[in-house]
């Protein structure tokens, strides 16, 4: 039986959800985040990393949650329901560029601003409006206006396509889940620039593979 490793509050959500809705069985142990925010080190006794998604499959241990997701399409998804066929070009692009995009091109700009942000949290008092006035000039001038010509570019795609692969949902949706809760996070999206995206992760969260996958291993809180 397949054995997840699920941290909370972090990438292998998606994991879970694609096992649910593969109905594949498996085995799930959770792990909470430590007071500075990450993996407790009995993580690294099962993968030297310490990271999570970690998926045990017979001897070997499995990581990066869109590896896993490749992994698990490829071997469990036998009526091939979760990737677009090869010869749907359009939607196979689509799904492999949805799939990249959200590792590539969003997260490193979500855990960047995680990381100012918990630098600004952990700063002296004597210091801190120093790492706030640094945090806040990072935001402003790279990680605001990356994210909002991503998210212009989701929200004309979302416009056109009823999920990310095109008419119909794949993995490429669970993987880009995750990328757009933490950009939703804080104040969240303005309804009025991206109600595509908004409606898109509506649609996603009433699945009920979502909803057994939440029950399983928590709601994804940022």
């Amino acid at each position: 039986m397949l054995h997840l490793h699920h941290l909370a509050n972090s990438r292998s959500f998606r994991i879970i959800w694609l096992l649910e809705e593969l109905g594949v069985d498996y085995h799930l142990t959770c792990y909470e985040r430590n007071k500075a925010y990450r993996a407790p080190d009995s993580l690294k006794k099962i993968h030297p990393l310490g990271h999570a998604p970690m998926l045990e499959v017979n001897d070997r241990v499995l990581i990066e949650s869109g590896f896993i997701i490749e992994y698990l399409i490829k071997h469990y998804d036998t009526e091939k329901q979760f990737k677009p066929a090869d010869d749907n070009e359009t939607a196979w692009e689509a799904y492999t560029f949805w799939l990249h995009f959200a590792e590539a091109s969003v997260m490193p700009l979500l855990v960047m601003r995680l990381v100012f942000t918990k630098v600004v949290d952990q700063s002296p008092m004597l210091i801190k409006p120093v790492s706030k006035s640094i945090r806040n000039q990072v935001e402003k001038s790279m990680i605001s206006k990356s994210l909002d010509t991503i998210l212009a570019m989701m929200e004309k795609h979302l416009q056109d396509n009823h999920w990310f692969a095109g008419a119909e949902f794949s993995a490429a949706d669970i993987q880009m889940h995750l990328a757009v809760v933490g950009a939703n996070a804080g104040a969240g999206l303005d309804s009025s620039k991206y109600a595509n995206i908004l409606n898109w992760l509506k649609r996603c969260e009433e699945r009920d593979a979502f909803k057994r996958a939440e029950e399983k291993g928590g709601r994804l809180k940022f």
